[in-house]
């Protein structure tokens, strides 16, 4: 089961100055680990970013924040975007296989420091200090490159090098509707106010569908839902979803890029505004229920 969060470009378009876009960044990145998405996806929403905070700081400030702690200055230096990173929250990702342990066997995300003759290579791993490691054949890799490293033994050091990739949040950005097409996107939801209400029995049939298929959910940005970002009239993506996760007139509303519901799970909201990191926390929250 893969769960992808999507969110706009223009995240962070209300952000008074870079500290406070960094801070709710920070907490959109803990709502995808608390809940364990494996891809956290920024999609572009040219016409709502503000030029201050765009896609490609949105973008940095996230993968800032998925980087191992024991990797960020390797892996990052200084930039402009990274300026008040010192707000984040912590993610403390809990590990599904192993990653963080510090047990025999534990698998590490490392960067490569150095590339040596003989086919050998420095890796940042966490430890005390780099360690050299063989590559091993048919693998090639570059000074800057993340790498896996599988790890038997701290005292005395042994580890080597794995061509596997680690489970967690990975940062990408895409198109939605490149998003919305992948073969491992389950039940694609659309995050709005002026969707579907999800209501106890709703949620019992979805939550089974979820748990089988996974699922891609999408939120909008602030003062601009997604039925702004996409065109699409909000009466027309209230309408847009069935009981069934297909359109409720056999019509898919002009705009849609393929969503299968709109799924209002803050109904009856309290606030006139409900921020997308909230909107987050509220949403994942429900789909994360078992069946």
């Amino acid at each position: 089961m893969t769960v992808s969060v999507l969110v706009p470009s223009s995240i962070a378009r209300e952000a008074e100055d870079k500290r406070e876009a960094t801070r709710k960044l920070g907490y959109v990145a803990r709502a995808a680990t608390i809940f364990r998405a494996d891809r956290l996806i920024v999609f572009p929403d040219g016409d709502g970013e503000t030029g201050r905070f765009d896609g490609g700081f949105v973008e940095t400030v996230l993968r800032y924040a998925a980087t191992p702690p024991y990797l960020k200055t390797e892996a990052w230096g200084k930039r402009d975007e990274l300026e008040y990173v010192g707000v984040l929250p912590p993610l403390r990702a809990s590990s599904r296989t192993g990653s963080e342990s510090n047990g025999s066997g534990s698998l590490r995300r490392g960067i490569v420091t150095e590339v040596g003759p003989e086919g050998r290579v420095r890796v940042n791993c966490g430890l005390q200090h780099p360690i050299s490691l063989n590559v091993p054949p048919k693998m090639v890799v570059d000074e800057g490159e993340r790498v896996t490293v599988r790890i038997s033994s701290r005292r005395p050091v042994r580890a080597k090098l794995v061509d596997e990739p680690l489970a967690g949040l990975s940062i990408e950005r895409t198109d939605l509707s490149a998003a919305l097409g992948r073969e491992d996107a389950g039940v694609r939801i659309a995050s709005s106010r002026y969707g579907e209400e999800l209501t106890t029995g709703r949620l019992e049939t979805l939550a089974g569908r979820v748990e089988r298929d996974g699922m891609t959910v999408a939120f909008g940005a602030p003062e601009r839902g997604l039925p702004d970002i996409l065109g699409i009239e909000e009466s027309r993506a209230g309408a847009s979803s069935s009981g069934d996760g297909g359109t409720a007139d056999g019509v898919e509303p002009s705009g849609d890029p393929g969503f299968d519901l709109w799924l209002n799970t803050v109904p009856n909201q309290g606030s006139e505004v409900v921020r997308t990191e909230e909107a987050m926390f509220a949403t994942l929250a429900c789909l994360s229920l078992r069946a």
